[in-house]
Parts: structure tokens; sequence; C-alpha cells
């Protein structure tokens, strides 16, 4: 008993450890994570793209992508993983945005379910028009993972960030706010997921809808 004991209190003694340590690499591994979310900034380079694509996520991140579009950046738009139900005269209405711009240079993609799917439905759209140099809008949390996907389905594309400030990641102001430590956190550990599924070399699900019901993917349309 004695014996069963020492090793009880050995083996408790271990799994403290490695569980301080597991702890400790996760909060190095998130705070590396927010600095280089805070650091993100819009590439001078940015007017020099094919085109611009918003994930959906946001009218911020719609607007901001119209205004871009308007302004000369890009010769089309892709909006991302727009719920079906959603019309593009609601979303012109919702951004007010010319109707020209809508008519003449916006499509509307309703087949991504995720990030995942984001980066399909945009390599769709890429091989469609024959593009080089993609400006991606999505917040800045959400940019790290958003690029290592649309790099893995579109290898060959320079893909830029152009970053939505979700949170100020340059004071710790962030800190005590409970909605925006948990938004990171949760995004953190999907990035940790999606590099480590990278890493691996698993199989994942193509993240369309199409594919979802046994249907073939369709391009990004005005419809």
């Amino acid at each position: 008993m004695h014996r069963l004991r020492r090793v009880g209190h050995h083996g408790l003694r271990i799994v403290t450890i490695a569980t301080i340590i597991a702890i400790a690499l996760i909060a190095m591994g998130f705070f590396r994570f927010t600095d280089t979310v805070a650091d993100l900034q819009t590439s001078a380079t940015s007017g020099d793209v094919d085109a611009i694509v918003a994930l959906t996520g946001g009218y911020q991140r719609i607007d901001q992508a119209l205004a871009l579009l308007e302004e000369g950046v890009g010769e089309r738009l892709l909006i991302s993983g727009v719920n079906p139900t959603t019309s593009s005269a609601a979303l012109r209405r919702a951004t007010g945005t010319q109707t020209a711009t809508f008519d003449c240079c916006v499509d509307i993609g309703y087949e991504a379910l995720d990030t995942i799917g984001n980066a399909n439905e945009t390599a769709l759209w890429i091989r469609e028009h024959d593009y080089t140099r993609i400006l991606v809008v999505t917040n800045n949390y959400h940019m790290p993972r958003s690029l290592m996907e649309l790099s893995q389905a579109s290898p060959d594309v320079t893909f830029i960030a152009h970053p939505v400030s979700y949170a100020d990641l340059k004071t710790e102001a962030w800190l005590s706010d409970p909605v925006a430590l948990r938004t990171l956190f949760v995004e953190y550990a999907k990035y940790s997921l999606a590099r480590l599924r990278n890493w691996s070399g698993a199989k994942t699900a193509s993240g369309l809808r199409a594919d979802i019901d046994g249907d073939r993917p369709v391009a990004a349309s005005l419809h």
C-alpha cells in the first residue's frame, strides 16, 4: 500500500506538471496569435490587385469591400458565404451601395458554409476569371485562418490582407471584455486545429453547400 501510494503521488505530480505546461503553452500560443492579429495592417500594394473577396460574417466587412471596389481597387468583388435567403438587392439596400456597382461588378457566392467553403468557393471564382492577385477583406482575428485556407485552395494565387478591426488589440482593454476574449480564443482554437490538420494532411469536407446536398458546386453569380 505504501508503494502504491508513492506511485500514485508520483503519477499525480506528473499529471499536474504536464497540465501546467500545457496551459502555459496554450497561453503563450494564444497571446502570440493576438499579437499577430494586432500587427496586421493593410498592405501598401492593396491597390495592385485583380479583384476583392469579402468573407461574410458581418456587414462591416462587406461595407469596406464595396467601398474599396468603388474606389477602383480591383475589377470585381466576390461576397462569399452569403445566406441563400439574402438577395443581392437586400445586400445593396443594407450597404447603401449604388445599383450600378452591384449590377456590373459584384458576385454573390451562396455555396460556402464555413471558412474552408469560403476558400473553395473563392477558388472556383478565381479560376473562372483567371485572377492571380486577390485582396481579402475579413475581420482581423479571422485573417490568419482565412489566408491559410485560401492559399491551400489556390496555391498559385497571391492573397493580400485587408483586415477589418474587431477590437483594439494594441492596448490591454480587450482583456477585460469577455466577448472579445471568447471570440479571440475560439478563433485561436480553430486556427490551431486548422494548422494541425494541414500539417497532418488530414482530409476535410469541402465546406460547400452543394456537396452537402449532393449537387454540383456552382460558381458565384449576380443572382
